[in-house]
């Protein structure tokens, strides 16, 4: 064979002008992928420096705020008054905007995870797939309402239906802006509820079925705790969201900070406050504008804090199938 190539030159040829495409093309191919897996790099170093600018943002302009006479650490994190705008008595302690972020998110909580969790489990293993195919974009279009058509749906309908049920609600209270903020995060919890315990093997479901379970049984026994790593990240999700909340507080909680469990109270929240400092009414030198930037901060650490715990629950409650 190595004779008739010799004796052939034009055969010789287009051999080596096919190796030397075929080497051509590999380093194509190699210099295409090195060029995706740099910017790779650079999209995950350009995360980690905006999050970085981010924290150094906040912990700056909040030893800002620390440096002003008037400020105490003491203060901050031991008074329950919060009042940054009244001259001479001024009080930032945080623990008022606190109570009402908690309370907020705890009624949503009330409303988003039981009835998300609900909405799952009847999606995974109890709907016709074109019921599913039906309720899977209405979840999808609650996700995508805008939050400030949420807090005026708040005040418009949900704080009269609640006056009208009982005289003792305010204009602005905890609870028409918990329910709108539940109904924000439900289609979270349901969503990411629903492909958790869509992941559990069917396996598991035949070897309930094989033991005589029923359907409820294999539901609430077998599915469920085999997807709970993925049921605690979404409530762990929609908590971190509910916290986050800013327009539908800022609209139907109202402006008052204090520590109170009453949901009937008006009530203020650290975004409801940020977003009351941001509109332009107080100096940009002053420690009001300041206090934002010590509220913030504050609720970032909050907001770490439950991240670094879901994360040790889920590990907890991870499991592997093969």
């Amino acid at each position: 064979m190595s004779t008739v190539l010799h004796n052939d030159p034009l055969a010789q040829q287009r051999i080596d002008s096919y190796f030397a495409r075929q080497r051509r093309s590999l380093g194509a191919v190699r210099l295409k992928e090195k060029g995706i897996f740099f910017l790779l790099i650079c999209c995950g170093l350009f995360s980690v420096l905006i999050t970085v600018a981010i924290i150094g943002v906040l912990l700056g302009e909040t030893i800002t705020f620390f440096n002003f006479e008037e400020v105490t650490l003491s203060n901050f994190l031991g008074s329950t008054q919060w009042t940054p705008l009244l001259g001479a008595t001024k009080s930032f302690g945080i623990w008022g905007l606190i109570s009402g972020t908690l309370l907020i998110t705890a009624i949503a909580m009330c409303f988003a995870l039981p009835l998300g969790l609900i909405t799952a489990i009847y999606l995974s293993e109890y709907a016709p797939r074109k019921v599913r195919s039906a309720l899977k974009p209405i979840l999808e279009i609650l996700a995508g309402i805008p939050t400030v058509v949420y807090g005026f749906f708040a005040l418009t309908t949900i704080t009269p239906i609640l006056q009208w049920l009982h005289e003792g609600f305010n204009v602005y209270n905890a609870m028409s802006a918990g329910i709108a903020v539940g109904i924000l995060c439900f289609p979270t919890v349901c969503s990411l509820a629903e492909d958790a315990l869509q992941a559990v093997p069917k396996s598991l479901r035949d070897a309930a079925y094989g033991l005589g379970g029923t359907r409820f049984d294999a539901s609430v026994k077998v599915i469920v705790p085999a997807a709970l790593s993925g049921i605690i990240s979404a409530f762990l999700l929609a908590i971190a969201r509910a916290i986050g909340e800013t327009m539908i507080v800022a609209l139907a909680a109202g402006s008052r900070p204090q520590l109170t469990i009453d949901p009937r109270d008006e009530i203020q929240t650290m975004t409801g406050f940020m977003v009351q400092m941001a509109g332009g009414d107080v100096s940009n030198f002053g420690t009001e504008y300041y206090s934002m930037y010590a509220v913030a901060f504050t609720l970032f650490l909050i907001t770490l804090s439950l991240t670094m715990f879901g994360n040790v629950i889920r590990k907890r409650f991870r499991e592997a199938y093969e």
